[in-house]
């Protein structure tokens, strides 16, 4: 008989999950003006709302933590972290910050201007937020094939290197401060870039004399789906395929909250010293001193090792193949969502289950509704809402992928947990011709409004 496959981990600590009525459900929700990110944690069973800082630390982790050095200034824990950074990923010069999002205002200070272009593949909700609060304007360059959830690509996550150069060709390079490359893409469906692709920016960008950043959060997912789908990879490791992947950027951004497998933090790496110099002076007003920023020594211990860990091939296996069993699940159920599964969600494509709800309703968030009141499960929508309104019109704008996204935090659910998911939306999905409306706005902020929007049923 064959051996079957299993977690790379046992279990030493548990928290209880509290289950709840639907009528407790259908009341909490109408109080959090029909916002999942609004609803208190214990109302939620299994929470999918996002992977980031939401995962399980190990053994080795806690240990670290309790080492930490909390000195004000150069403490051990931000040597540790700077060796780890440069080991793995091969950045002399780092910055922590207090998460993904403050390395990007750092960063972005210091090289983003009113009426710059930045191009890149499907640019995150805060990426393209920092961009457009800063008057300048995010071109989506990713390959066409990433907004068919039908097709199957390897690396849906790609850049269209046409798109790119035109966008390189038609503008001055004083104008394009570098081009965004975000390793897995998460709005395109968590898809990975090839190495092949990366390198082919690269050398774009060298001809046009402009930098490339990668966005980082989910640089070890990507190496995973590099190692399994990309010729001549397949004999690496992790750690050797990662540094391929690095020696193509001349910067990144990290949030730590993924995998780097800590509950927060975040970090800027960089090649150039004259850079690390002018991001220095943002990181004091805005994080905190250059060998802190906005990180306890303690986290930064932490994520030291847990950078060392996420690049091993045993711990992505465990975790990759936990989310590709939710997704077989619902493709087996009939569920449509993007293929092939990405690295830390299944996306589930709102727009042809809820064929009934019209797009101005937004299909996406009012399927993430139906999800939570069915179960308690609480997912997150990546559509109209996020992607907000046009800055100069101020109209909606409606994106190529209307998705639901189920993030599986790491080392925290079990296949059971991923069972439950599967079953409660094939319910919604077998009823889905009765969902004929969905949810109107009735306020919502001037940027980045999905994470404070009110609703109301439409």
């Amino acid at each position: 008989m064959e051996i079957p496959f299993s977690e790379s981990y046992k279990i030493k600590m548990v928290e209880p999950l509290r289950k709840t009525t639907r009528e407790q459900r259908e009341q909490w929700i109408k109080e959090a003006k029909y916002n999942l990110f609004n609803l208190r944690s214990e109302q939620v069973f299994i929470d999918l709302l996002t992977d980031s800082g939401t995962g399980a630390m190990s053994d080795r982790q806690w240990s670290a933590l309790m080492m930490g050095d909390e000195s004000y200034a150069g403490a051990r824990s931000y040597y540790e972290l700077k060796e780890s950074i440069e080991k793995i990923l091969g950045f002399p010069y780092f910055l922590p910050t207090h998460q993904g999002r403050a390395a990007e205002n750092v960063l972005f200070s210091a090289l983003v201007k009113a009426g710059d272009v930045v191009p890149g593949n499907s640019h995150f909700d805060t990426t393209k937020g920092h961009i457009e609060f800063r008057k300048a304007k995010a071109v989506d360059c990713t390959i066409d094939e990433a907004f068919d959830t039908e097709v199957e690509h390897p690396f849906k996550g790609n850049i269209n290197l046409n798109k790119l150069e035109k966008v390189l060709k038609e503008n001055p390079k004083e104008k394009i401060p570098f081009i965004c490359v975000t390793v897995t893409c998460n709005s395109s469906g968590g898809q990975p870039v090839s190495i092949e692709n990366l390198k082919a920016v690269y050398e774009l960008s060298r001809k046009y004399d402009v930098p490339t950043m990668f966005d980082s959060a989910r640089f070890a997912e990507n190496a995973y789906f590099i190692k399994l789908r990309e010729k001549g990879y397949e004999n690496k490791s992790i750690k050797a395929i990662v540094k391929d992947m690095y020696q193509y950027a001349d910067m990144m951004t990290m949030s730590s909250k993924k995998d780097g497998l800590v509950n927060i933090g975040g970090f800027i790496g960089m090649n150039d010293k004259e850079l690390h110099r002018q991001c220095s002076t943002f990181n004091i007003m805005f994080e905190g001193y250059v060998t802190y920023g906005g990180m306890a020594g303690r986290d930064m211990s932490a994520l030291a090792v847990g950078l060392d860990e996420s690049t091993e091939f045993d711990y992505l296996e465990t975790r990759i193949k936990q989310v590709e069993y939710l997704g077989n699940k619902l493709i087996e159920y009939g569920v449509p969502v993007q293929h092939p599964i990405g690295g830390h969600a299944v996306f589930i494509d709102a727009n042809k289950v809820l064929c009934n709800v019209p797009k101005k309703e937004y299909q996406a968030q009012t399927l993430g509704i139906e999800l939570y009141l069915e179960a308690g499960i609480r997912g997150v929508e990546i559509g109209t809402l996020l992607a907000d309104r046009d800055p100069e019109t101020r109209e909606n704008r409606y994106p190529d992928l209307e998705l639901l996204r189920l993030a599986i935090p790491r080392r925290a659910y079990t296949n059971n947990h991923m069972d439950v998911i599967a079953a409660a939306l094939k319910n919604v999905f077998d009823r889905r011709d009765k969902i004929t409306s969905g949810y109107n706005i009735t306020w919502e902020a001037p940027i980045m409004r999905h994470f404070t929007v009110e609703l109301e049923k439409a």
